[in-house]
């Protein structure tokens, strides 16, 4: 392109000098073509020099000379292999040209001018670092097992094969076996000490025989019956009991004429009789609630009376075959003049939380007899229909008595008062309106728990102990008006 312009340059000088001849006015308007035609040669050859040499822009030029320095710096430093640094959890120098690996921990030492690095403290338990550059990794030699090993393990492991011990694990298997040596062993050296190794069973055995035996002394019986309850309060060993009738024995040490003898007896029978229907039964066929009201009925002293009555509560609780025979044997008429007696107004609330257990436990049953759940059993349903125990509260006149109880002073008695006036409710109403002092006991308890309550909400305590107490009250009082 650039000798077409050329050529055509130089032939218009030529067609000039043959033009010499031509008159003035066509010689001024040739010349003039003759410029414009040069002055295009001249711009074409410029706009088609060399990069270098052509008119560009001065920051286009910066930019472009910027990027090839990145581009060989890049290419520096992909060609440079850096030393890698692997730091640990102790501060240690990093040399210059050394490459940390990321999530390093990295300082500057004011006192010697280094950096040092360590490790993260959230890494403490991670081995595995990562590369210093975009899609490497760093060779780390790790301890692992590769796809052919697992598979072989899991074979092995479906064959039930067992992997053998290491020499650490016989070891520690010797090691275990020197401290730790077979029963039998144990019971031949003990022996030759003349000490005996026993089984519960035979320890009751023991103390059994030893309650028994006309030659022990009355420390001795006592120390066999404080001994025996420890291990009765077990269901097993309860039943195990009777397996060689030491339940008979000890129902007959109510008998004794010693008071200690008949306390702890009676300590011991209520610790068998406690959840354990197996016992129950064989305690009401073996005469225990007839001697436990003979107890109750006579002139005893009081911590013998409170062991019985305790094994009382035990035997009747949940068993509705001996709160059949309580009521026949006259045991509300008992349980009266137990509390009607003088000195006697402990044994006066543990007798008020038994009834309100048994009238509690009966109204259970009768709710579970009108929805007729599955899970109630009809024998134990037929059991409790025949056990009068509201006629019978109502008929030894415990509707009075009961309300009676309310002038104890201990807030906790008054509790278990409450609950039980308001478990009889249905049975007393007729003889709570009739009682006047009952009215003028609980109004006088209003007033006083009223305070209690408002210093209870004054000092900010969570319980709401005289709150509920007074709600009680304020419900007896709304009934029986």
């Amino acid at each position: 392109m650039k000798m077409l312009v050329l050529t055509a340059c130089l032939l218009s000088l030529k067609q000039v000098e043959r033009a010499e001849g031509l008159p003035p006015s066509r010689m001024a308007l040739l010349g003039m073509l003759l410029g414009l035609l040069m002055a295009s040669c001249f711009t074409f050859c410029l706009s088609h020099q060399n990069p270098e040499f052509a008119l560009t822009s001065p920051e286009k030029s910066r930019t472009k000379e910027a990027d090839r320095k990145e581009t060989t710096a890049e290419e520096e430093l992909d060609s440079e292999v850096l030393e890698v640094f692997y730091p640990t959890h102790e501060w240690q120098a990093l040399r210059p040209g050394q490459a940390v690996p990321a999530g390093s921990h990295v300082r500057l030492n004011l006192q010697t001018g280094a950096r040092e690095v360590k490790l993260q403290e959230e890494d403490k338990f991670r081995s595995n670092l990562k590369g210093l550059k975009k899609g490497r990794r760093l060779d780390i030699n790790t301890n692992t097992y590769t796809s052919q090993d697992l598979k072989s393990a899991l074979a092995k492991f479906k064959e039930g094969a067992e992997v053998e011990s290491s020499k650490e694990d016989k070891a520690r298997q010797a090691k275990v076996k020197r401290l730790f040596r077979p029963i039998e062993e144990l019971k031949k050296d003990f022996e030759e000490l003349n000490v005996i190794i026993e089984t519960d069973m035979q320890i009751m055995v023991r103390l059994i025989n030893k309650f028994n035996s006309s030659s022990s002394s009355l420390e001795e019986k006592i120390a066999a019956l404080f001994d025996l309850e420890y291990y009765v309060h077990q269901m097993d060993n309860a039943q195990d009991l009777l397996s060689f009738g030491g339940l008979q024995v000890v129902i007959n040490g109510l008998n004794s004429t010693e008071p200690l003898v008949k306390e702890y007896a009676a300590f011991v029978l209520g610790a068998a009789f406690s959840s354990n229907p197996k016992v129950q039964v064989e305690a009401i066929e073996g005469g225990a609630l007839q001697k436990l009201l003979v107890i109750l009925a006579t002139e005893q002293p009081l911590p013998a009376k409170k062991k019985v009555l305790f094994a009382l509560c035990s035997l009747l609780r949940h068993f509705p075959y001996a709160q059949q025979q309580f009521l026949k044997l006259g045991g509300l008429q008992v349980l009266r003049s137990l509390v009607q007696a003088k000195g006697t107004e402990m044994l006066a609330v543990r007798v008020v939380t038994l009834l309100y257990d048994l009238v509690t436990e009966k109204q259970k049953f009768a709710e579970e007899e009108a929805e007729l759940t599955q899970e109630t059993s009809p024998e134990k349903l037929q059991q409790y229909r025949q056990v009068p125990l509201l006629p019978g509260l109502r008929e030894q006149g415990w509707c009075e008595i009961i309300a009676h109880l309310l002038a104890l002073p201990e807030h906790d008695a008054r509790e278990k008062v409450l609950q039980t006036l308001g478990a009889l409710l249905a049975t007393c109403r007729d003889r709570y309106r009739q009682d006047p002092q009952l009215n003028r006991t609980l109004v006088s308890l209003q007033a006083e728990y009223q305070a209690l309550a408002a210093l209870e909400l004054q000092d900010g305590e969570d319980e709401s102990y005289f709150r509920e107490l007074l709600g009680s009250i304020n419900s007896l009082l709304k009934e029986l008006r």
